[in-house]
């Protein structure tokens, strides 16, 4: 009797599993989790009272096209729903576009410090993940562009950057675009698009519609407040979003998160005051935490990146030391940022606590 054993494909083996923020510290009355990005003030009534009324449907298949949340989807944003796709969250999307064009031989591009997923992708699909260097903690253009090679398929590019806060104007993303061989699929993850405010920012849109390599993801993760339900969505040419249904399994999204996801993307309202309590915070925080001595990039999304390194303390320590306090944070030493943390912008009193405790922190021993 032989006694191989079944083998995973080729690199498999070499994935490191994504492990996402913590959600318990080790100490405090109140654990505050500021680690995963998610709102702080959670996700629209009307997306609560949509899915607290579906309890007796239960039983029953979800719509297998997502036919009315794409056409809700499309509304909203002016965009045809046969342009649209939906996943279980955009993650699932990412994937999906990895396992139809990159494959073993190909090769996968996407920034040093780009979202981990990218890298699980080509991995899972036989691909050769190749990561591009970043200049002051942002995508560089010129850097991608001799990157690129006769291997390359895809290239995932974050806008706004996870885990870094910064992004690219559109006008860079038109140059990157212009540099590629039509047969690169360029890929815009656009997971914080409705966070940012600047004059230069594009999340993608007017690029697919006129080009035939480009897709924009999004998701109902952040400012949507519906985290736990997986819900995400594409933007594409009619070609890659055929390939896409082809390959995404028959029952990909289920019911809850249709329901409440035409709710949430319709109420633009509520929208509007996630995105006004992140205005808030943002410059508060970033002026704040420099001044205790952080290196604090400038950021647009519902997130900021904490170095550490002028500080003479650790990120570890500093980590261990707010998880005491029931104060949670993201490492972010996966992402080739040991002397970091990332944190995501909390409730006002939880935003207060946090700079309350790097100051002791920061303190210590001084």
């Amino acid at each position: 009797m032989s006694m191989l054993a079944p083998a995973p494909k080729p690199g498999i083996l070499d994935i490191t599993p994504y492990v996402g923020g913590k959600s318990s510290g080790t100490g405090g009355d109140k654990v505050v989790k500021l680690s995963s990005n998610e709102t702080p003030l959670g996700a629209s009534p009307k997306a609560r009272a949509a899915m607290a009324d579906m309890a007796d449907t239960l039983h029953l298949y979800p719509d297998g096209g997502s036919s009315a949340l794409l056409e809700a989807i499309g509304e909203v944003h002016e965009l045809d729903p046969a342009s649209l796709i939906c996943g279980n969250g955009s993650d699932e999307i990412l994937s999906l576009i990895a396992n139809a064009y990159a494959g073993h031989g190909d090769e996968v591009l996407f920034s040093e410090h780009g979202f981990l997923v990218y890298e699980l992708a080509a991995l899972a699909n036989g691909a050769t993940p190749v990561k591009a260097p970043e200049r002051d903690l942002t995508t560089d253009v010129d850097a991608l562009l001799a990157a690129v090679t006769e291997r390359t398929k895809v290239l995932f590019l974050a806008n706004p950057n996870n885990p870094t806060g910064t992004y690219l104007p559109f006008s860079e993303i038109e140059r990157l675009h212009a540099g590629l061989r039509s047969d690169i699929l360029l890929v815009l993850d656009a997971a914080y698009a409705e966070y940012v405010t600047r004059s230069d920012y594009e999340a993608g849109m007017s690029l697919v519609a006129r080009s035939e390599n480009v897709i924009m993801t999004r998701t109902f993760s952040k400012i949507y407040g519906l985290s736990a339900l997986r819900l995400g969505w594409a933007y594409g040419p009619s070609a890659v979003i055929d390939v896409l249904h082809r390959i995404r399994g028959p029952f990909n999204v289920n019911a809850a998160a249709q329901i409440a996801g035409v709710e949430a993307v319709r109420d633009q309202a509520f929208v509007a005051k996630a995105r006004e309590h992140n205005d808030k915070w943002l410059p508060i925080l970033t002026q704040n935490l420099r001044g205790l001595g952080l290196k604090v990039p400038e950021s647009v999304g519902n997130f900021l990146l904490l170095d550490f390194s002028e500080t003479g303390k650790s990120a570890k320590d500093a980590d261990a030391f707010l998880s005491a306090r029931g104060l949670v944070l993201r490492s972010v030493a996966s992402y080739g940022l040991g002397t970091c943390l990332r944190m995501s912008i909390g409730l006002d009193e939880d935003n207060r606590a946090v700079m309350d405790a790097l100051r002791v922190f920061l303190e210590q021993n001084q």
